[in-house]
């Protein structure tokens, strides 16, 4: 028997003991007499067909067609033979740890197995792009941390809208709607349902160990030999290699609309949008650059018509075409206005376990910065509440605490006054 890591980390004693009551509850003897050999004839039956499958000779085909007509038969027959022993072990996990555990038990599983592949997704994978891995111990680990920053209701909205998986039609196991209804029907037994019991974790003598031993088992040695970072700093350098895939295609536009509008050997001096210092590939324009273009009409359509574009997309013209590509902008103004935060230290990693990773902006830019974006992308761009929230950060850069900072800002015609 297996015991996975969502249930282990997301259930407590009481629920977990349902899982265990259940899965020992097959090897009972009110399980029906023949359903060890009913469980036993199907697997056998689907792996056979799987080596047939494997078959690349006539022989095998023929043979193996005629096969998987007695599976299908001998499948669709003993699959009430196999629901019933599932329903059998449910009746012992209720008796054995409580109907109301064992039914909420069930309840939970979906929600355990949509924060895991969530986890798995946004966590365990973040730094793949980077070739980076989270601590020791954390690429499996971490999972508890969403666990501790989800409790209830916001751990059961990472299922919501997802429907369940369809179940085969051979499928030994009833639809749990069906198990947890079965289950209700029993006699209540006044016990709780196990919502405040210990964690199941707390049952290991060295949680820690077993995650870093789980590590050493499951990953792979390449990637086992991976750099680590902690969480923070992977955060981190995932938001900056993020933001820089996200702008890299409006800065390489704007660069190459800024080059095809220069003078021909206009000297730097007479070069005010700077585009003499683009001139080399690897220089691409800032936000101000950017900025600045945009404000120069350059947006529509010139800076537009370079950034790339499916091919069925690529005749689009007019507000079509702005509306298409409107989106790619709105991201790759984001992703310059993230990198220029983090560059002035304005911008913080979080982990965001009860939300998602990325930065923590400071409160002017999170309350204001889609409204400055989307009047930046507008058909008449308007880059002023933006340079605004630019400005803001310029004033907090001059901390007025400072005298040095106070006499770097004095009026240079009014005498210092000093005590």
């Amino acid at each position: 028997m297996l015991l996975g890591l969502p249930l282990l980390a997301g259930l407590t004693v009481p629920r977990l003991r349902a899982v265990l009551a259940h899965e020992f509850g097959h090897y009972s003897d009110r399980d029906e007499r023949l359903g060890a050999f009913t469980m036993r004839g199907r697997k056998a039956v689907l792996h056979t067909v799987e080596m047939f499958q494997e078959g690349s000779t006539a022989f095998h085909r023929a043979i193996g067609g005629l096969y998987v007509r007695y599976a299908h038969m001998f499948l669709r027959t003993s699959q009430s033979v196999a629901r019933d022993r599932e329903l059998a072990a449910d009746r012992m996990a209720a008796e054995h740890a409580g109907r109301d555990a064992t039914a909420a038990t069930l309840r939970a599983r979906p929600a355990l197995a949509a924060a895991h592949a969530h986890y798995l997704k946004t966590y365990a994978g973040m730094g793949q792009p980077l070739g980076a891995l989270p601590p020791v111990g954390e690429v499996y680990g971490g999972f508890r941390r969403l666990l501790a920053a989800r409790p209830g209701e916001r751990l059961a909205a990472l299922s919501a809208g997802t429907r369940p998986p369809r179940p085969h039609r051979y499928d030994s196991h009833p639809p749990d709607a069906e198990r947890i209804a079965r289950i209700e029907q029993l006699s209540a037994d006044g016990r709780p349902d196990g919502a405040d019991g210990p964690a199941a974790l707390d049952l290991l003598r060295d949680p820690d160990g077993v995650f870093v031993a789980m590590e050493a088992q499951g990953l792979p040695d390449e990637v086992a030999r991976l750099p680590r970072m902690s969480w923070e700093d992977l955060v981190l350098a995932r938001a900056l290699a993020d933001a820089e895939e996200w702008s890299r295609p409006l800065r390489v536009a704007v660069a190459r609309v800024l080059r095809s509008t220069a003078p021909a050997g206009a000297p730097a001096s007479a070069d005010p949008t700077g585009v003499t210092a683009l001139r080399e590939e690897s220089a691409l324009p800032g936000l101000d650059e950017v900025l600045d273009a945009i404000d120069r009409g350059l947006l529509w359509p010139e800076v537009a018509d370079r950034l790339p574009k499916p091919p069925q997309a690529a005749r689009l013209t007019g507000a079509s075409a702005r509306n298409f590509i409107r989106p790619t902008v709105f991201d790759a103004l984001a992703g310059l206005v993230h990198l220029h935060l983090v560059g002035n230290g304005s911008a913080t990693p979080d982990t965001g376990w009860s939300g998602l990773p990325g930065l923590a902006l400071p409160q002017r830019w999170e309350t204001g910065l889609d409204d400055a974006l989307d009047a930046a992308v507008s058909d008449t761009p308007d880059t002023a509440p933006l340079r605004s929230l630019l400005t803001g950060d310029q004033d907090d850069l001059a901390d007025p605490a400072d005298p040095a900072d106070r006499a770097d800002r004095a009026d240079p015609a009014e005498p210092a006054v000093s005590a």
